[in-house]
């Protein structure tokens, strides 16, 4: 006995036992009503934290720099003077102290601009580093988002 070949339908066959093929108008408009829905609530928690994102940008930037700074340390003994400031991490500084051993590569192949464009402060007072952003109004001192953002080393 020869197997038994499995029974065949036609399309014509699927329309009459009640088989639709796709999806119909109404099921794909439900579709994207859904979808813009959890799109909108998805961008509006978003776009409601921007300031809270720029400031943690900003502080990951100031340890950055403080790890580069560490290392120039540590290869020259001292950290930049402040009038050497944050380029001696790009390019051989001059001015005193010298730094006898700077690394020919440099600690950074740029210096990052904090979140609002402005460029990162630096102070050096008798070894104590002090870098800082000055945050969004770019003005010393502020409240919420304009506060500076500082990180202080001794």
């Amino acid at each position: 006995m020869a197997p038994q070949q499995p029974e065949r339908r036609s399309p014509s066959r699927l329309r009459k036992l009640g088989y639709q093929g796709g999806f119909t108008l109404i099921e794909i408009l439900v579709v994207i009503v859904i979808l813009s829905i959890l799109g909108g609530l998805a961008a509006q928690t978003l776009l409601s934290r921007p300031d809270a994102a720029r400031v943690q940008a900003a502080q990951t930037d100031l340890r950055t720099l403080s790890a580069a700074l560490d290392v120039y340390r540590l290869d020259n003994y001292r950290y930049p003077s402040s009038d050497q400031g944050l380029n001696a991490l790009v390019e051989r500084p001059s001015g005193s102290p010298e730094p006898k051993n700077w690394n020919p590569g440099g600690y950074l192949k740029k210096l990052p601009d904090d979140p609002w464009g402005s460029p990162y402060l630096y102070e050096n007072s008798d070894g104590r580093i002090e870098l800082l952003s000055l945050g969004s109004d770019g003005i010393e001192g502020g409240d919420g988002n304009a506060a500076d953002i500082r990180l202080s080393e001794l």
